[in-house]
């Protein structure tokens, strides 16, 4: 995990303040103020070499000076004094700093360089520049300069933005929602959003995540504790810079649609989170999230004192993609005496305004009792029928009276007009209220969301089918020979070569390098009763229409001469400094039936490749009908890309138009997929149109953009990819000490059936040296955890038996962010020991660790697990008992010390 000394920001036993004055405004004076009120308690001091003390603290000159050794300093001080006081702090001792300074620069030769090789050098956590500070309630700790200090709650607050994080603290003061901690990460020296993922995913205290974003510097890092977070608890982002302005304009029409926005959208879609679009939406998250343990499904129901207010409701929800509950008879009969005349008796429920609380009471009571709904949304409009807050209060009163399980079905509320007296009410209820119904409809939405998509995680993806059948070799040769003649993009001859090694059916073309060889080589498509077309070809014209360098549709030999006499003269014309070498030929298929898509690979300069989806034809951008995921993908991955689409509808039958093949286009999109993750060089793919019908489909026309790769990411495997794909490179046979042999392999998604059928081979006692714990029902969720795996940290290599396809044990690595130190853990069937199997699979693990690179491998032993703990010590490990647990030891193998 990448979360060391993180808890000395949090929840720290003493802290010291760098920096300051007494003037009113300066920043180490407000976070002297917030400390003390804010009624922390462990030490407070004050490094201030100009000032005897502030706010009533006793100052001192040097950090060295300070009686006792803070583990948390918070660096106040100009930019030039903040290397040498974080290297003061280090040397005395500190876990972690805070720095709330700006103005430090950045790249080689600034103060923010020599703070962060400092921090690195001294192992201290390093949060800042430019940072808020953080506020941690539980810990009575606020080392920020907010206005106010929030209530203890559990959220938690990532910010990138010191602003963004105040108006978050004002906000909910003012609405009574309180947060486990907000943290600002300013420029990120150190800290960054991958660290804090991995922190707040495990903190006991928070049950969510809220994120403000403005960039993301190693998306791997970012990826990976992103999705390993959003499996634990609800992740919320926001993001700002929708409509900034590209760097480098696009070459192709995939590049085009994946706007570096779009790309972000796809990296959070494919992590599990909830992206929202501003604050206010942000604050209907945490508004929600604050207040509903959890949503158990989609359907909704409706309970308001007008039938406008209700219709307007559920207009919203289904808008949104959410679902009108049904209403079941014992429900509608309670419902009926206080409903309008007009009710229909279906969903929304609309009663007059004047009904009294106990009519009120038993018809909100027989709602929430209803099984046919998953959660409520009561809706008040004021009138002088009725006081708002006596309406809300019998609201509150009779949700607390409901038993146990009706009383943990989520109720939205919407009080409409500013009562405060009311929504005081309905906040100590925990109820979560909007001003608006369009407010909490979205609210609702967001926690429907977030279910489904933490099911999707949950997911377990089929195989790759028989039919994925590639030669990579013949890829990489075409493109390494493309870089090496100092070409960007392969010409269309290779582009069909590298399009069928990967099994993408494509037009066939032939070149001709004069108008007789075009008449020539058309002739075979014209005797089949095709038209052809003809293009430039020329490696220096990357858009042929610029030079009115294509004619469709030619009919016969004489119009193809006086079509490429004619596109040649006109290319020399125009671009007398480019390489005309003549045109390419192609027959017109003619499908009319088909369906124009694009698919496409595009190249992100923070994510890397990127699959691109859609609607294609030559309007494509004006209809910008999309979707992006992130590489590598597998078929439900693909599916899921393809219904996210509007020409999704138009792949199924509709009148007299038959069904496209939707696995042909889904299995095109793993291929495309897989070409990146086999060849890194391939930087872009456009393929558009691709025609797409009953029989399934065609490439129309494709460019393919070739160049070296630029490593985007830390630790090895593929230099661009955001996710690192199935490291196949690990797959290997090996005996064991008896003979026999055993086939090794990193863990698959699709292994959930092979692990239940394992675990089902291990006796309760392995179980419990190995977990912990006895366990006794191996739920898909938990199966889940172990098969689906992040292997840009983590890997699971299982041994199987090869000519059963038995499992015979795993092992298994997980590295912290920085890739400095993994933490293993190990099982083997029970009626395999002393085969010398786990010994085998030790070493493999450990080859794994040091092909990491990192630094150290360390586990949790049971004492009583001797043959364990002697196993590691023939390896190497150290063995120690766990300070915190004396059942347990330690142990450690340095990697760095073994030799290879």
């Amino acid at each position: 995990m990448s979360t060391y000394s993180l808890p000395s920001l949090f929840s720290p036993a003493s802290v010291a303040v760098i920096g300051g004055s007494p003037r009113e405004r300066s920043i180490g004076r407000a976070v002297l103020r917030n400390l003390q009120a804010g009624g922390f308690a462990g030490s407070i001091g004050l490094v201030n070499p100009r000032h005897r003390e502030i706010e009533g603290v006793a100052s001192v000159a040097r950090v060295a000076d300070l009686s006792f050794v803070p583990e948390l300093v918070l660096i106040a001080t100009p930019a030039a004094m903040v290397p040498k006081y974080a290297k003061a702090a280090a040397e005395h001792g500190a876990s972690a700093a805070v720095v709330l300074s700006t103005g430090l620069g950045q790249g080689e030769g600034s103060f923010a360089a020599e703070s962060q090789d400092i921090a690195r050098t001294h192992g201290m956590r390093l949060a800042g520049p430019n940072s808020l500070g953080v506020i941690a309630p539980h810990a009575r700790l606020n080392a920020s300069f907010a206005a106010h200090t929030p209530l203890p709650g559990d959220i938690a607050l990532v910010s990138q933005s010191a602003a963004i994080a105040a108006a978050l603290v004002e906000w909910g003061v003012s609405r009574e929602i309180g947060f486990s901690a907000i943290a600002t990460l300013g420029d990120a020296l150190d800290v960054d959003f991958a660290d804090l993922l991995d922190y707040f995913a495990r903190d006991r205290h928070s049950r969510a995540i809220l994120l403000y974003v403005e960039s993301i510097r190693d998306a791997r890092k970012f990826m990976s504790a992103a999705r390993a977070a959003a499996r634990l608890k609800p992740v919320v982002v926001v993001k700002s810079g929708r409509h900034a302005p590209r760097a480098i304009a696009p070459h192709t029409h995939a590049a085009a649609l994946a706007s570096p926005d779009a790309v972000y959208a796809a990296a959070f879609h494919r992590a599990g989170m909830l992206r929202v679009r501003a604050l206010n939406e942000l604050f209907s998250a945490a508004e929600a999230l604050s207040r509903v343990e959890s949503l158990p499904g989609r359907r909704l129901a409706i309970f308001a004192n007008g039938r406008g207010t209700g219709a307007l409701a559920a207009d919203r929800l289904l808008d949104m993609g959410g679902t009108l509950a049904s209403i079941s008879d014992e429900a509608r009969a309670h419902l009926q005496p206080i409903a309008s005349s007009a009710w229909p008796g279906t969903n929304p429920v609309d009663f007059y305004g004047d009904v009294d609380h106990a009519s009120y009471a038993d018809a909100f009571r027989a709602l929430a009792t209803d099984d046919a709904n998953d959660a409520l949304l009561v809706l008040n409009t004021p009138t002088a029928l009725m006081d708002a807050h006596s309406r809300a209060d019998a609201l509150a009163r009779t949700r607390e009276s409901l038993p146990w399980q009706a009383r943990k079905k989520p109720v939205f509320a919407v009080w409409l007009g500013a009562d405060e007296a009311a929504a005081d009410r309905l906040n100590a209820a925990r109820i979560p209220n909007y001003p608006t119904e369009a407010d909490a409809v979205r609210g609702f939405m967001y926690l429907v969301r977030h279910r489904e998509a933490k099911l999707t995680l949950m997911e377990t993806p089929p195989s790759l089918p028989d039919d994925f059948v590639v030669d990579t070799e013949t890829a990489r040769g075409i493109v390494e020979g493309a870089i090496k003649a100092g070409r960007r993009w392969l010409d269309p001859i290779e582009v069909t070569r590298v399009l069928g090694a990967y099994g993408i059916p494509i037009t066939p073309v032939a070149r001709a390098s004069d108008a007789d060889e075009a008449a020539r080589v058309a002739a075979q498509w014209l005797a089949e009763g095709l038209q052809v077309a003809v293009k430039v070809l020329s490696p220096d014209i990357e858009h042929k229409s610029d030079v009115d360098g294509v004619r469709l549709n030619l009919p016969s030999e004489q119009a193809v001469r006086e079509a490429t006499a004619s596109i040649l003269q006109r290319a020399r014309e125009a671009r007398p400094d480019a390489r005309i070498e003549g045109v390419t030929v192609h027959p017109m298929i003619v499908r009319t039936k088909a369906r124009e898509l694009i698919a496409g690979v595009a190249d992100d300069e923070t994510f890397g490749p990127v699959i691109v989806f859609g609607r294609g034809g030559t309007a494509v951008e004006v209809i910008d009908d999309k979707v992006l995921a992130l590489p590598p993908l597998d078929l439900r991955l693909a599916h899921e890309m393809i219904g996210r689409t509007r020409v999704s509808r138009i792949l199924k039958a509709y009148r007299d138009v038959p069904a496209a093949d939707e696995r042909a286009v889904a299995l095109v999109l793993v291929k495309l997929a897989q070409l990146v993750v086999d060849v890194p060089d391939i930087r872009e793919v456009d393929i558009n149109p691709l025609l797409a019908d009953k029989d399934g489909l065609i490439a129309v026309d494709a460019r393919i953009g070739v160049s070296r790769s630029r490593r985007l990411h830390k630790g090895r495997g593929h230099p661009r990819l955001a996710i690192r794909p199935y490291p196949k490179e690990w797959e290997r046979n090996i005996v064991l000490s008896d003979g026999a042999t055993a086939f090794v392999r990193p863990v698959r998604p699709e292994d959930d059936a092979m692990f239940r059928e394992f675990f089902g081979r291990v006796s309760d006692e392995d179980l419990r040296m190995r977990f912990f714990q006895t366990v006794k029902h191996f739920s898909h969720e938990f199966i889940a955890q172990l098969t689906q795996l992040d292997y840009a940290r983590s890997v699971a290599l299982v041994a199987i038996d090869p000519p059963t396809g038995e499992m015979l044990g795993a092992v298994r690595l997980h590295a912290d962010a920085n890739y400095d130190r993994g933490e293993y853990g190990i099982l083997v069937r029970s009626d395999l020991k002393g085969h010398g199997l786990g010994w085998r699979l030790m070493q493999i693990m450990i080859e794994y660790a040091r092909w990491l690179g990192l630094r150290s491998v360390e586990g949790e032993v049971l004492q009583e697990n001797r043959t364990m703990i002697e196993m590691c010590r023939a390896l190497g490990f150290s063995v120690v008992t766990n300070p915190d647990d004396a059942s347990l030891v330690t142990v450690s193998l340095r990697i760095g010390d073994m030799p290879t």
